[in-house]
């Protein structure tokens, strides 16, 4: 059995665990499944938000963003994370589901520090993905083979990835893995290697981040979408929250997270942004 589809199957059944008896109607209980990018600055809202409140209970997984939209489209969860809108995803009924855009993330191509390349062009990378680069030598670094490590099918990270840099061609085939922390231990050990993380979780000094077309992968080039890698990191109801999960969304979008959680994790808040993205990936600047 592949990797990514053992690590749904245990998301899942740590899910049945908690919401034995229903878990969307568990009491002070709010159970957050979804995107793994998102999980950093969920799980420690949580740790804040029940310092404030003692009643409540936040309970985050993993697990990708199309497991966090199926859950809670079918009721299994209160809140179900993602880094791609509803409306992008298969099998998912976005009228059904109120939208809250949290916190935007950067995406970065990454590389095992002994390949010797710091910069590549958008087309250079679309190019490795797809399998018509397989040598380091090609791009003016090392003489050696280039492993591809890709996201799993369902991840969020990969949608926005393959969204913006392969337009729509097929990947090459290779290793995929479901996790951010996953993926940076493999670039980390192992020779040759290249695949791509959110911001908050490249943070490792010995994986090199790529540069693209010369620009560097800051939350300041996000901004302007200089760097185009990036996504919302969006949190979703099934229909109209009940109070406690309201209560809990506007913590998040509040002014304890938004200016000094979000920052400090690696993630940009949304009130930073001078420029718009929507569901077909069009971006537009803010005010226009």
């Amino acid at each position: 059995m592949k990797k990514h589809s053992m690590g749904k199957i245990i998301v899942l059944l740590l899910l049945m665990l908690v919401c034995t008896g229903g878990c969307a109607n568990s009491g002070s209980r709010i159970t957050i499944v979804g995107s793994s990018a998102m999980q950093l600055l969920a799980e420690q809202a949580g740790n804040d938000y029940r310092l404030k409140h003692a009643d409540s209970n936040i309970v985050v997984q993993g697990g990708g963003s199309g497991t966090g939209l199926s859950q809670v489209q079918a009721g299994a969860v209160q809140i179900g994370t993602s880094d791609v809108f509803a409306e992008s995803q298969k099998g998912i009924d976005a009228s059904k589901l109120r939208d809250y855009k949290i916190a935007v993330v950067g995406i970065v191509p990454i590389v095992n520090k002994g390949v010797g390349v710091k910069n590549v062009s958008s087309k250079q990378l679309e190019q490795i993905f797809t399998g018509k680069i397989t040598n380091w030598r090609q791009l003016g670094g090392k003489n050696e083979t280039i492993t591809v490590i890709n996201r799993s099918k369902g991840s969020g990270t990969r949608g926005t990835f393959e969204d913006i840099i392969l337009h729509g061609k097929k990947p090459i085939k290779s290793q995929e893995q479901d996790s951010n922390g996953t993926v940076k231990k493999i670039v980390n050990t192992t020779p040759g290697t290249v695949s791509y993380l959110s911001f908050p979780y490249a943070n490792d000094t010995h994986i090199q981040k790529l540069s693209i077309d010369h620009v560097k992968p800051t939350n300041k080039n996000i901004t302007t979408n200089k760097w185009k890698l990036w996504s919302y990191e969006h949190m979703y109801t099934k229909g109209k929250p009940s109070k406690k999960v309201r209560s809990f969304i506007d913590y998040m979008l509040g002014k304890h997270v938004q200016q000094k959680l979000v920052p400090k994790i690696g993630y940009l808040s949304v009130n930073d942004m001078k420029v718009t993205r929507n569901s077909k990936n069009q971006v537009t600047q803010i005010g226009k």
